[in-house]
């Protein structure tokens, strides 16, 4: 009793009494209170047992809608749903409550905490806002190029040893940065994936005199994917985008295993993009060979469909339109699994395809001290590819047929003229080892054609072996040792023959 008593005081004097208060208490005055107080509790009691606190409704998005994960790459693969529906919440217990036992006197005299709301950070089941949905990422390529032997100075008029894909082949360069990309990327809507790609490591010409200017920054991607069906097998992309000619265009430089791309190939396309607009399709089955590849580590060429077709500009990426013609491109490939062939090609996959495009090209070109555009010239080929991943040993094989815009220096004028070229490489994959992964590699290469986005359209003469390892110690970093020995012509309709030389490469590069 004494307990009890001395428990209905502290409450009484806490929620009734005045604080100022400090008169003495009759007996039948600190009975009332008590009554008072019990009946206040036996009230509240009642109240909790009749029914749970009503929740404030939540509003939830219909059954049907979906939200999706992109992935870090434009191969992305299937989308992985997130959950939509909000799960029903269980109705609150009410507290108990005995006035003998004071813990339970403040559960039952406290309001309950409010419901979690659907889209509150905890919720398990809420629906991914659009922030998000969008991912920052990245690489930095930290080159260095060395000579050994061979031309890196000549006469006026003569061919220096240079190369169209990196401009740190000089007679005086030691590092340059080769890439330095950001990448935002991410779904907007269920059906609809943006990407946009700067690169802060352009070099821009005629800054003072002849003299270049380097870390300029250009724009590279900006498009969107609207996806056709639900499955996301096909898709239309609008916007700056690469054009699907040639498999190694459509790789990736953080993904390619030679430092550069091959000069035949990427002729056709230099700077491998255009605005305009794609039409893409990839069957499951075939996604599901890409997937697993991927998984394993592969270098694959990003996520540009099994078939595609597609329409843009045609005068290369960054330049404005030059004619009322569209260049007009199609693109198919297929991997093959090899597991039927025997044990020993358990695991094994060959793709194969061939792209095509047709265009109307205008170059420029230097008459007297004035740059101007020349006349549209049929700029058209066909490739053929295949590559037989390396698990661990595997090839990969290029080749192209055409005719384009290049420099005649008999007639000193641009012509429509044949061209072709391609390469072989043959690598190595090596998963586990003392430095961690690594894969040898040796490419030859060769181009007889012109080089359209350069003044004038100059013809290029290349032949080219290059032998290079590339470790990766750990997942983000990648290191690129290489020996180059070149034959190549100069990109210059006032430089004549072809240089030759032997070079030590090194790049290293960063994944964030």
């Amino acid at each position: 009793m004494k307990r009890r008593l001395l428990a209905a005081l502290l409450v009484s004097s806490a929620l009734v009494l005045p604080a100022a208060s400090a008169r003495a208490q009759t007996v039948a005055e600190l009975q009332r209170q008590i009554n008072e107080l019990k009946a206040m509790i036996k009230a509240q009691a009642e109240a909790q047992a009749r029914g749970p606190r009503r929740a404030v409704p939540v509003a939830t998005r219909p059954a049907h809608a979906r939200a999706t994960d992109a992935g870090t790459f434009p191969a992305a693969g299937r989308p992985i749903e997130s959950a939509v529906g909000r799960p029903a919440a269980p109705a609150p217990v009410p507290h108990r409550f005995a006035l003998d036992e004071p813990d339970t006197w403040y559960d039952a005299l406290v309001p309950p905490a409010p419901q979690l709301l659907a889209d509150g950070p905890g919720h398990d089941a809420r629906p991914k806002t659009w922030f998000e949905r969008l991912s920052l990422r990245g690489y930095t390529q930290l080159r260095g190029n060395e000579f050994l032997s061979g031309d890196d100075t000549a006469p006026s008029g003569v061919s220096r040893l240079r190369s169209v894909h990196d401009s740190g082949i000089t007679d005086r360069n030691n590092f340059t940065f080769r890439r330095v990309r950001l990448v935002l990327q991410g779904d907007i809507h269920e059906r609809v994936f943006i990407y946009i790609q700067p690169d802060f490591a352009v070099n821009v010409s005629n800054q003072a005199g002849t003299e270049s200017r380097q870390h300029y920054t250009q724009l590279r991607d900006a498009y969107a994917d609207v996806f056709l069906d639900d499955e996301r097998r096909t898709k239309l992309r609008f916007g700056q985008q690469k054009v699907p000619y040639g498999w190694e265009n459509l790789q990736s430089s953080q993904n390619r295993l030679a430092l550069d791309r091959s000069d035949a190939i990427n002729s056709g396309v230099p700077g491998e993009r255009d605005i305009g607009i794609s039409l893409y399709y990839t069957p499951w089955h075939v996604q599901r060979i890409w997937d697993r590849l991927a998984k394993g580590g592969q270098k694959l060429f990003g996520n540009y469909g099994a078939f595609g077709v597609g329409i843009y500009n045609g005068q290369t990426i960054n330049r404005i339109e030059a004619n009322n013609d569209l260049m007009t491109v199609m693109m198919a490939t297929w991997p093959f699994e090899l597991d039927g062939l025997g044990e020993i090609f358990r695991g094994q996959v060959l793709e194969v395809g061939g792209s095509a495009y047709r265009n109307r090209f205008r170059p420029e070109a230097t008459f007297g001290s004035t740059t101007t555009l020349a006349q549209g010239y049929n700029d058209e080929r066909v490739g053929l590819h295949a590559i037989l991943y390396p698990q661990p040993f595997g090839l990969q094989a290029e080749w192209n047929w055409g005719r384009g815009p290049e420099y005649d220096p008999v007639t000193r004028s641009i012509q429509t003229r044949p061209l072709q070229g391609g390469y072989v490489q043959a690598m190595v994959k090596v998963d586990h080892s003392p430095v961690g992964p690594f894969m040898p590699y040796i490419r030859w290469q060769t181009y007889d054609g012109g080089w359209k986005v350069g003044n004038g359209a100059p013809r290029l003469d290349t032949d080219e072996v290059e032998f290079g390892i590339e470790f990766q110690p750990i997942k983000s970093v990648e290191l690129t040792l290489a020996y180059a020995t070149m034959r190549r012509r100069e990109a210059s309709i006032s430089r004549f023959g072809r240089a030759e030389g032997d070079l030590f490469r090194g790049q290293l590069q960063i994944n964030y």
